[in-house]
């Protein structure tokens, strides 16, 4: 009997012994996450998401279209917000414009005349529209064909850097500056410094160009980090976004994902490096069109209540956007997307867009949606801090995916970060792919006892030095070729 009891007790002496090593081991991995929620300000009952082009061209610099032609083409897609970026070229209206010499000659040379067309405050559109140009109280202008929604001109969109070599370009918004300012090669410092010093904002536009990446055959031999080359640019990239804050990010996809293919690789790593440094890398997604036929091909939703100037600029500051598009032109990643459609979701929708992306494959094409197809939606994010969640509400999207440091690593709705410690480091951050294509939440950022911290590290940016030896000729370009004699006497 006695022996029976001794079993007993020991038996359950070990049972609470298991317990407790249990509930320990759980309580390790069970971290409190601080989720730093770019959207936490944003009312989702409150905001329209506005569509957005923040990259565009003209024939005011190197475009094929007037700025007329693709103010029109914008409108007609649905966009509510339409940034003219021209080359060293500053925008100052949709009915003026100035077209400064050695751009005019950049566009002279390309499409064999000198088109400078503007809008008129009111005129008809190449399909007998009545339209409108008006000017608020606030100073922003409007385009809108009457009876129909208005849709905002950025203030001072232009891409710097105009004549750089290896199109080390920038976009930047909201501050007058580089207009008819050449050079730039390699020098993202200059107009990024010089537009924080304004007031203004700026973005690291393809990167993917600059860097050489968009000429890899593969993934993995995109930013690879074991590449001094790569490991220079990518902690160049690092540095300046660490530097300024006015920089709210890079472009991930735009003109149809060729250029940009591997870029979300390079965002990933620059959200591992700058995040615990204390502030978040955004993404863009944009047309950079210089033709009609590539408008809508990639957007930015931006979550505000009332269409201004004012409210962009800050959402764009705070992270409070979307990037879309309707082309992903990474093989890997549509090999991800099809495998998980297939395997996660096993909906008919999403079997059908599974074996449309399996088609591009094997015929070695990019995807691409079509221009009537509807872009998947999202309609509210929810952060649960106390049970370490973030959780998407959406429309017309057939699969979310989590990647963190790179790495898929949840594909749901709704993630619960206590379920991926072991692959967790800074970040989260969310894509929504549907039949109409696919859109980049901004990262969740994530502090916690452990949490990566920020490397120190010399860096020296030798693209300002490289930009004043390639760029000497360039510079000089205006006193070299006496160019308003020359449009003087070709009457341009």
């Amino acid at each position: 009997m006695m022996k029976k009891m001794n079993r007993i007790l020991s038996l359950l002496l070990s049972a609470v012994m298991l317990f407790a090593v249990t509930v320990t081991a759980g309580a390790a991995d069970d971290r409190d996450y601080q989720v730093g929620n770019p959207y936490r300000n944003v009312n989702f009952s409150a905001v329209k998401q506005y569509k957005a082009d923040l990259h565009s061209h003209t024939t005011f610099s190197d475009g094929g279209e007037t700025l007329p032609a693709m103010v029109e083409r914008h409108y007609a897609l649905g966009f509510d917000i339409l940034a003219i970026t021209d080359h060293g070229t500053v925008s100052r209206g949709f009915t003026t414009q100035q077209h400064n010499d050695p751009i005019k000659l950049v566009s002279w040379v390309k499409n064999g005349d000198v088109y400078a067309d503007v809008l008129k405050k009111l005129g008809l559109t190449s399909g007998k529209r009545l339209y409108q140009v008006s000017t608020s109280a606030a100073g922003d202008e409007y385009y809108r064909e009457i009876g129909s929604r208005v849709m905002l001109r950025v203030p001072y969109g232009i891409e710097q850097n105009p004549t750089s070599f290896n199109n080390a370009h920038v976009n930047t918004w909201f501050a007058d500056y580089g207009d008819g300012v050449l050079g730039g090669t390699s020098d993202y410092i200059t107009p990024i410094s010089a537009v924080e010093a304004l007031g203004g904002l700026s973005v690291i536009n393809h990167p993917g160009e600059y860097t050489g990446a968009r000429d890899e055959d593969c993934l993995a031999d995109a930013y690879n980090v074991s590449d001094p080359v790569y490991q220079y640019k990518i902690n160049k990239f690092a540095n300046i976004l660490t530097t300024y804050h006015s920089c709210i990010g890079i472009d991930i996809n735009s003109k149809g994902d060729t250029r940009t293919r591997y870029d979300r690789k390079l965002w990933d790593l620059l959200l591992e490096r700058v995040v615990p440094t204390g502030r978040n890398v955004f993404a863009i997604a944009s047309t950079d069109a210089h033709n009609l036929n590539i408008v809508d091909s990639g957007y930015t939703l931006v979550l505000m209540e009332e269409n201004t100037s004012a409210a962009l600029k800050q959402c764009l500051a705070n992270g409070e956007f979307f990037a879309a598009s309707k082309y992903v032109g990474c093989t890997e990643e549509l090999e991800r997307f099809s495998a998980e459609l297939k395997e996660s979701v096993g909906t008919a929708a999403a079997r059908k867009l599974a074996a449309v992306i399996d088609e591009d494959l094997e015929e070695g094409e990019k995807f691409y949606a079509g221009e009537d197809a509807v872009t998947p939606k999202i309609t509210n994010i929810r952060v649960d801090e106390k049970a370490d969640t973030i959780s998407l509400s959406t429309r017309n999207a057939l699969l979310v995916h989590w990647i963190a440091d790179g790495e898929v690593i949840h594909v749901g709705n709704t993630i619960d970060l206590d379920d991926y410690s072991d692959k967790i480091g800074s970040y989260v951050r969310a894509e929504v792919l549907g039949a109409g294509g696919i859109l980049y939440t901004q990262a969740f950022t994530l502090d916690y006892e452990g949490a990566p911290q920020a490397q120190q590290s010399p860096f020296y940016d030798f693209g300002t030095l490289y930009s004043g030896l390639c760029d000497f000729l360039v510079k000089r370009l205006p006193d070299i070729i006496p160019l308003r004699v020359i449009f003087a006497i070709a009457g341009k």
